[in-house]
């Protein structure tokens, strides 16, 4: 069963999953999710922005940032809002390389905010396994 979820208890979810860096919603207001949900709301009820998709807005966060010349783990998710409640529809993980290039990516699709992968699990999934490292030995005759 889908649930909606304020405001409040939405962001308390998704912090507890991880998922507490700085967020974008539709691609303004960084700040932390709570925070950038609420500045985008007001800045709609105002008349200054409104939602590309009606009742859906777009999150954006990094899930891993090592620095500029390293791939980052970005991560976009839909989520649902009628009536002050909140719940997640879906969720892109992307593995980007230092150039912009993706490497990995996972799409999940028909999720709740309580079924949304944890901050571990989803960079998981976009994250090569690393393989196993041959000992160095000395090539060559020995006297």
């Amino acid at each position: 069963m889908k649930q909606l979820l304020e405001l409040d208890t939405f962001a308390k979810t998704l912090t507890d999953k991880g998922y507490d860096g700085y967020f974008q919603t539709e691609a303004a207001y960084a700040d932390k999710i709570k925070d950038s949900i609420s500045r985008f709301l007001e800045a709609c009820n105002s008349g200054m922005d409104k939602p590309i998709l009606p009742n859906i807005m777009m999150l954006k966060t990094y899930l891993q940032w090592n620095g500029d010349d390293k791939p980052k783990v970005e991560c976009n998710m839909w989520v649902k809002y009628e009536d002050g409640l909140f719940d997640v529809k879906k969720m892109n993980i992307e593995r980007i390389d230092q150039y912009g290039q993706l490497l990995k990516q996972s799409k999940l699709t028909d999720l709740t905010t309580n079924s949304v992968p944890t901050r571990k699990e989803a960079i998981a999934q976009v994250t090569e396994k690393p393989k196993e490292q041959l000992s160095a030995r000395k090539r060559g005759f020995r006297m």
